[in-house]
């Protein structure tokens, strides 16, 4: 195993142990670090969730809820992606279902039933520019995405007929906009295209 996936690997059971910010463990092992230009660009995602002081019970079952979903998307995006985000997590009841903003803030609403992984994937995505960046206007504007890299992904998945249709700030297929998109194929695909995305300019 590389050193790189060494410590991906340890960052994704670090972050599926435990709440909050994952940490990358160190290798046990001293290997000799490839030359530069062999080496990734590895950034990492990073997520913290504000909590109560004194948390009531309903706070407290959000918390977890919360916590589990999060910690196994961000597993998820740094598994598969060097893309790199530090993301401040609430907990609102007020907001309808949940959201992703750009400046890196998700918010999840008291509606247990997105408190699961496909929801923080999805506003994950949010955070990173899909919907809210200036790229994603540019590219996605038209109603179907027009950039080379993750347009060649989807018909490398699809089918050399197959396309990223995009439209109130969101794109499908794999865009994980319901839960009835779910699966574990998906949710690489959902990451490896966002990733696609971001090289295409979003």
């Amino acid at each position: 195993m590389s050193p790189r996936k060494a410590v991906v690997a340890a960052l994704a059971t670090a972050l599926l142990a435990g709440p909050g910010v994952a940490q990358a463990a160190t290798p046990q092992t001293t290997a000799a670090p490839a030359p530069a230009r062999d080496r990734a660009a590895a950034a990492t995602i990073t997520w913290s969730l504000v909590r109560a002081s004194n948390p009531t019970e309903d706070q407290r079952s959000a918390y977890d809820l919360i916590t589990r979903a999060m910690n196994a998307a961000v597993a998820r995006y740094n598994n598969l992606s060097d893309l790199g985000k530090t993301l401040t997590v609430r907990y609102e009841p007020g907001v309808p279902t949940a959201d992703g903003n750009i400046n890196g803030t998700i918010r999840f609403g008291s509606n247990r039933s997105y408190m699961n992984e496909r929801t923080a994937l999805h506003e994950i995505s949010h955070t990173i520019g899909v919907g809210t960046s200036s790229g994603w206007s540019r590219l996605g504007g038209s109603g179907t995405w027009t950039g080379g890299q993750a347009t060649a992904l989807v018909r490398q998945y699809d089918g050399s007929g197959a396309k990223i249709s995009t439209g109130g700030g969101h794109f499908w297929p794999y865009g994980l906009n319901y839960d009835n998109e779910w699966s574990a194929t998906a949710a690489d695909r959902h990451v490896h295209i966002v990733a696609a995305m971001v090289r295409d300019g979003l």
